[in-house]
């Protein structure tokens, strides 16, 4: 395989300086002579110089490049692009952030130092940030002029960061009222967390049964762990009318945990989950669950961005509606239990 070419070679073959070959490369010549740029041209197209994208782009004042960055968080396990709120979330990201004539670039680290490197070298025009905690997204303000949009922040005053989440306290309380309709007093809440988003969809739930406070039960991040917990917890489960998980992911894995077991959903507990991903649609007679707004969420981002950018906002936090989904993964509570 023959040698890269390099500038230095085009320069000293020359006799020109390499800022000047690189100036031609970059198509800045307004300074260059005609004929100094003619013979650039052709020398370049003799020996098949390949530049570097990352070097065209740096000298560039706009790449036209939105960055979007993914928390590699231990409960994916390896594969987070594949968890249906992250696919989502970059389906429409891409969608959005085309419309607006840029390119998106993905990168999945859970080290913030990586995202400056990473934004620098493609002399980004903005990033946005998901799953990563408070304090990296101050630390990478303290570090990086590039305009970031964090997806789920906690941020209390933070300046330029915009924040982009759901009414998550509102989606757990529609989630609530509806499996009361539906007459479930001895409801239970799954989460591998209790706090931030988790939190918050918990205490809507809660909200929803005064003085019936629903349990709320840790479960393991690890798959594999998790799984042994539903073995060791089957019976616990089991007597409650229904389970509200607060992500859909959770919710599919215990409906096939139960039924590999011979319970049946909804006939003799009912499921729900939030997020409404593509697989909640799919799946079965369909998960009754709490959806967001993919799209809604990417537009704003984008244009935050660009107030960001222009300095025309400090930072924000935006709070987007969610809506009930009703599905058949929750039925009427089960007459058995009615009296529980």
């Amino acid at each position: 395989m023959a040698e890269r070419v390099r500038i230095a070679d085009i320069a000293e073959e020359l006799g020109l300086s390499t800022a000047t070959v690189s100036n031609v490369i970059h198509g800045k010549t307004k300074k260059i002579s005609n004929e100094t740029v003619r013979r650039v041209q052709e020398l370049l197209e003799e020996r098949q110089y390949i530049p570097s994208m990352a070097g065209i782009l740096l000298a560039q004042n706009d790449s036209r490049i939105i960055g979007v960055v993914v928390n590699n968080h231990e409960k994916y396990e390896g594969h987070a692009l594949e968890d249906g709120f992250i696919s989502s979330s970059l389906s429409a990201l891409e969608t959005e952030i085309q419309r607006s004539g840029y390119f998106m670039m993905v990168k999945v680290t859970d080290r913030w130092e990586e995202i400056t490197r990473f934004a620098s070298m493609w002399n980004m025009n903005g990033l946005v940030l998901i799953g990563f905690c408070d304090s990296d997204y101050r630390k990478l303000r303290e570090n990086m002029h590039i305009p970031f949009v964090v997806y789920d922040g906690y941020l209390c005053g933070a300046k330029r960061i915009s924040n982009i989440t759901v009414d998550n306290r509102n989606g757990g309380f529609q989630m609530g009222n509806y499996l009361k309709r539906m007459g479930h007093r001895r409801v239970l809440c799954i989460s591998d967390n209790d706090i931030c988003v988790d939190l918050e969809r918990y205490q809507g739930l809660c909200a929803a049964f005064p003085g019936e406070e629903p349990r709320l039960m840790i479960v393991p991040m690890v798959r594999g762990e998790r799984r042994r917990f539903y073995e060791e917890k089957l019976a616990e489960i089991c007597s409650y009318t229904a389970v509200f998980a607060v992500s859909d992911a959770h919710a599919i894995e215990l409906i096939f945990f139960l039924q590999e077991h011979g319970i049946r959903v909804p006939e003799d507990i009912s499921v729900a989950g939030f997020d409404d991903s593509p697989a909640a649609a799919w799946f079965g007679k369909g998960l009754t669950t709490v959806r967001q707004d993919a799209a809604a969420r990417a537009g704003l981002a984008m244009r935050l961005l660009g107030e960001l950018k222009e300095q025309k906002e400090e930072g924000q936090t935006c709070v987007l509606p969610v809506a009930l989904v009703e599905r058949g993964s929750v039925g009427a509570v089960p007459e058995c239990k009615s009296g529980a």
